[in-house]
Protein backbone atom coordinates (compact mmCIF):
# COMPACT_ATOMS: atom_id res chain seq x y z
CA UNK A 1 0.00 0.00 0.00
CA UNK A 2 2.93 2.15 0.67
CA UNK A 3 4.25 1.82 -2.32
CA UNK A 4 1.19 2.54 -4.10
CA UNK A 5 0.77 5.65 -2.05
CA UNK A 6 4.57 6.73 -3.17
CA UNK A 7 3.66 6.11 -6.94
CA UNK A 8 0.32 8.07 -6.77
CA UNK A 9 1.96 11.03 -5.28
CA UNK A 10 4.64 11.36 -7.28
CA UNK A 11 2.08 11.37 -10.46
CA UNK A 12 0.29 14.27 -8.58
CA UNK A 13 3.68 15.69 -8.13
CA UNK A 14 4.29 15.67 -12.35
CA UNK A 15 0.88 16.79 -13.02
CA UNK A 16 0.72 19.67 -10.59
CA UNK A 17 3.64 21.62 -12.70
CA UNK A 18 1.94 20.74 -15.98
CA UNK A 19 -1.35 21.93 -14.67
CA UNK A 20 0.36 25.55 -14.23
CA UNK A 21 2.33 25.75 -16.93
CA UNK A 22 -0.95 25.02 -18.77
CA UNK A 23 -2.83 27.22 -16.81
CA UNK A 24 0.25 30.12 -17.66
CA UNK A 25 0.00 29.55 -21.50
CA UNK A 26 -4.10 30.23 -21.58
CA UNK A 27 -3.64 33.19 -19.64
CA UNK A 28 -0.33 34.46 -21.97
CA UNK A 29 -3.34 33.30 -25.16
CA UNK A 30 -5.97 35.68 -23.55
CA UNK A 31 -3.34 38.34 -22.52
CA UNK A 32 -1.97 39.00 -26.38
CA UNK A 33 -5.77 38.21 -27.36
CA UNK A 34 -6.69 41.14 -25.81
CA UNK A 35 -3.85 43.69 -26.49
CA UNK A 36 -4.47 42.56 -30.27
CA UNK A 37 -8.05 43.69 -29.51
CA UNK A 38 -7.02 46.64 -27.38
CA UNK A 39 -4.96 48.22 -30.26
CA UNK A 40 -7.62 47.51 -33.30
CA UNK A 41 -10.55 48.76 -31.07
CA UNK A 42 -10.02 50.40 -27.79
CA UNK A 43 -9.73 49.28 -24.62
CA UNK A 44 -13.68 49.06 -24.40
CA UNK A 45 -13.74 46.79 -27.64
CA UNK A 46 -16.52 43.89 -26.15
CA UNK A 47 -15.34 41.08 -23.88
CA UNK A 48 -16.92 38.41 -26.60
CA UNK A 49 -14.09 40.12 -29.09
CA UNK A 50 -11.25 38.76 -26.98
CA UNK A 51 -12.50 36.01 -25.93
CA UNK A 52 -13.29 34.55 -30.13
CA UNK A 53 -9.91 35.76 -30.98
CA UNK A 54 -8.64 33.67 -28.03
CA UNK A 55 -11.07 31.24 -28.41
CA UNK A 56 -12.22 30.68 -25.51
CA UNK A 57 -15.61 31.28 -24.55
CA UNK A 58 -16.92 34.41 -22.35
CA UNK A 59 -17.07 33.32 -18.96
CA UNK A 60 -13.19 32.02 -19.54
CA UNK A 61 -12.01 36.11 -19.59
CA UNK A 62 -14.31 36.34 -16.56
CA UNK A 63 -13.01 33.92 -14.34
CA UNK A 64 -9.31 34.92 -14.85
CA UNK A 65 -10.26 38.88 -15.01
CA UNK A 66 -13.21 39.47 -13.02
CA UNK A 67 -13.21 43.70 -13.67
CA UNK A 68 -12.16 45.43 -17.09
CA UNK A 69 -9.64 47.31 -14.96
CA UNK A 70 -8.32 43.83 -13.84
CA UNK A 71 -7.88 42.80 -17.44
CA UNK A 72 -6.49 45.83 -19.00
CA UNK A 73 -3.73 46.11 -15.57
CA UNK A 74 -2.65 42.14 -16.90
CA UNK A 75 -1.92 43.17 -20.52
CA UNK A 76 0.26 46.44 -19.77
CA UNK A 77 1.93 44.14 -17.53
CA UNK A 78 2.00 41.24 -19.85
CA UNK A 79 3.38 43.65 -22.78
CA UNK A 80 6.07 45.39 -20.15
CA UNK A 81 7.68 41.66 -19.17
CA UNK A 82 7.55 40.46 -23.07
CA UNK A 83 9.33 43.62 -23.85
CA UNK A 84 11.75 43.17 -20.73
CA UNK A 85 12.50 39.63 -22.03
CA UNK A 86 13.22 40.39 -25.14
CA UNK A 87 16.23 42.57 -24.37
CA UNK A 88 18.82 39.85 -22.88
CA UNK A 89 17.13 37.57 -26.08
CA UNK A 90 17.97 39.87 -28.61
CA UNK A 91 21.70 40.58 -27.16
CA UNK A 92 22.30 36.56 -27.60
CA UNK A 93 20.73 36.20 -31.18
CA UNK A 94 21.14 39.87 -32.82
CA UNK A 95 24.42 39.66 -35.16
CA UNK A 96 25.64 42.57 -32.90
CA UNK A 97 24.92 45.03 -29.71
CA UNK A 98 23.44 47.82 -31.89
CA UNK A 99 20.92 45.44 -34.50
CA UNK A 100 20.03 43.93 -30.63
CA UNK A 101 18.96 48.04 -29.51
CA UNK A 102 17.44 48.83 -32.80
CA UNK A 103 15.04 45.45 -32.86
CA UNK A 104 14.27 45.99 -29.32
CA UNK A 105 13.67 49.57 -29.77
CA UNK A 106 11.20 48.32 -32.30
CA UNK A 107 9.25 46.48 -30.03
CA UNK A 108 9.63 48.79 -27.65
CA UNK A 109 7.27 51.33 -30.29
CA UNK A 110 4.68 48.07 -30.62
CA UNK A 111 4.68 48.43 -26.73
CA UNK A 112 4.02 52.12 -26.87
CA UNK A 113 1.06 51.69 -29.59
CA UNK A 114 -0.91 49.46 -27.44
CA UNK A 115 0.03 52.00 -24.31
CA UNK A 116 -1.14 55.67 -25.99
CA UNK A 117 -4.15 53.07 -26.50
CA UNK A 118 -4.52 52.58 -22.94
CA UNK A 119 -3.23 56.06 -21.95
CA UNK A 120 -7.02 57.71 -21.44
CA UNK A 121 -8.00 55.04 -18.71
CA UNK A 122 -4.65 54.54 -17.06
CA UNK A 123 -5.64 58.28 -16.37
CA UNK A 124 -8.91 56.79 -14.37
CA UNK A 125 -8.60 57.17 -10.33
CA UNK A 126 -8.59 53.25 -10.32
CA UNK A 127 -6.08 52.56 -7.32
CA UNK A 128 -4.87 48.95 -9.71
CA UNK A 129 -3.31 51.77 -12.43
CA UNK A 130 -1.47 54.03 -10.11
CA UNK A 131 2.15 51.92 -9.66
CA UNK A 132 1.63 50.77 -13.57
CA UNK A 133 4.25 53.70 -14.50
CA UNK A 134 6.38 52.59 -11.91
CA UNK A 135 6.80 49.27 -12.76
CA UNK A 136 6.85 50.08 -16.72
CA UNK A 137 10.20 52.05 -15.17
CA UNK A 138 11.49 49.51 -13.03
CA UNK A 139 11.45 46.47 -15.69
CA UNK A 140 12.07 48.62 -18.67
CA UNK A 141 14.95 50.99 -17.78
CA UNK A 142 17.51 48.61 -17.07
CA UNK A 143 16.79 46.80 -19.73
CA UNK A 144 17.55 49.61 -22.74
CA UNK A 145 20.54 50.46 -20.45
CA UNK A 146 22.09 46.97 -20.82
CA UNK A 147 21.54 47.32 -24.68
CA UNK A 148 23.21 50.46 -24.95
CA UNK A 149 26.09 49.73 -22.34
CA UNK A 150 26.41 46.59 -24.96
CA UNK A 151 26.61 48.70 -27.68
CA UNK A 152 28.70 51.23 -26.52
CA UNK A 153 31.20 48.77 -25.43
CA UNK A 154 31.38 47.76 -28.98
CA UNK A 155 32.12 50.93 -29.80
CA UNK A 156 28.58 50.38 -32.28
CA UNK A 157 27.16 54.05 -30.41
CA UNK A 158 28.17 56.79 -28.51
CA UNK A 159 29.04 56.67 -24.88
CA UNK A 160 26.50 59.68 -23.64
CA UNK A 161 23.02 58.36 -24.12
CA UNK A 162 21.07 58.15 -21.05
CA UNK A 163 18.15 55.12 -21.37
CA UNK A 164 15.56 56.97 -19.43
CA UNK A 165 15.89 59.92 -22.30
CA UNK A 166 16.17 57.44 -25.08
CA UNK A 167 12.63 56.15 -24.25
CA UNK A 168 11.11 59.04 -23.57
CA UNK A 169 12.54 60.55 -27.14
CA UNK A 170 10.91 57.20 -28.68
CA UNK A 171 8.15 57.91 -26.92
CA UNK A 172 6.98 61.42 -27.88
CA UNK A 173 8.01 60.35 -31.45
CA UNK A 174 5.26 57.84 -31.47
CA UNK A 175 2.60 60.14 -29.37
CA UNK A 176 2.28 61.90 -33.29
CA UNK A 177 1.30 58.17 -34.87
CA UNK A 178 -2.25 58.51 -32.82
CA UNK A 179 -3.85 61.69 -34.51
CA UNK A 180 -2.09 61.51 -38.39
CA UNK A 181 -2.24 58.38 -39.93
CA UNK A 182 0.25 59.76 -42.47
CA UNK A 183 3.01 59.55 -39.02
CA UNK A 184 5.55 57.03 -39.63
CA UNK A 185 6.53 56.70 -36.28
CA UNK A 186 8.84 54.01 -36.94
CA UNK A 187 10.93 55.93 -39.97
CA UNK A 188 11.27 58.82 -37.36
CA UNK A 189 12.51 56.16 -34.62
CA UNK A 190 14.62 54.86 -37.16
CA UNK A 191 16.35 57.96 -37.80
CA UNK A 192 16.86 58.92 -33.64
CA UNK A 193 18.24 55.20 -33.80
CA UNK A 194 20.81 55.83 -36.29
CA UNK A 195 21.83 59.44 -34.64
CA UNK A 196 23.05 57.61 -31.98
CA UNK A 197 26.07 55.89 -34.08
CA UNK A 198 29.25 57.59 -33.03
CA UNK A 199 30.55 60.70 -34.87
CA UNK A 200 33.45 59.97 -37.64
Amino acid sequence: MEGNSAVNDGGAGRVAPRKRADARRNERTLLDAAAAVFVTSGVEAPVRDIAARAGVGVATIYRHFPTRADLIIAVYRHQVEACAEAGPALLESAANPYDALRRWIDQFVDFLVTKHGLAAVLQSDNAGFDALHTYFLDRLVPVCTHLLDAAAAAGEIRTDVNALELMRGVGNLCIGADNDPRYDARRMVALLIAGLRPQP
